[in-house]
């Protein structure tokens, strides 16, 4: 059975970068037509969307976050990690690691699987 387990400094400061990681126990990153999606849910509001990076590699980012995200893998460890740059005291969520089984990309979060627990992340001086 796959698990996530996200983790990651809780607080960080306005304008530095928020690193998560990911960990992925039960099955590989490398699995084909699985796809590892980054999900934030601020206070009281939806589930957004942030990115995803494929089995292959092939990353894929929300067209309004896409010029402060990437997404990077480390195969060895079974683990990926959201980088997200410039964050704001607007931004404090809650951030969750979750699996897609597809043959696409895609930023229905409803369709995912597998999700990690979620990891609180406040954006403060």
């Amino acid at each position: 059975q796959v698990q996530l387990q996200e983790s990651g400094p809780g607080l960080v400061r306005p304008s530095q970068t928020l690193s998560l990681t990911c960990t992925v126990s039960g099955g590989s990153i490398t699995t084909y037509y699985n796809y590892w999606n980054w999900i934030r849910q601020p206070p009281g509001k939806g589930l957004g969307w942030m990115g995803a990076i494929a089995s292959s590699g092939s990353t894929y980012y929300s067209p309004s976050l896409k010029r402060r995200t990437s997404i990077s893998r480390d195969t060895s460890k079974n683990q990926f990690t959201l980088h997200l740059s410039s964050v704001t005291p607007e931004e404090a969520t809650v951030c969750y690691c979750a699996r897609a089984e597809a043959v696409r990309a895609t930023s229905r979060v409803r369709e995912y699987g597998t999700w990690g627990q979620g990891t609180q992340v406040t954006v403060s001086s």
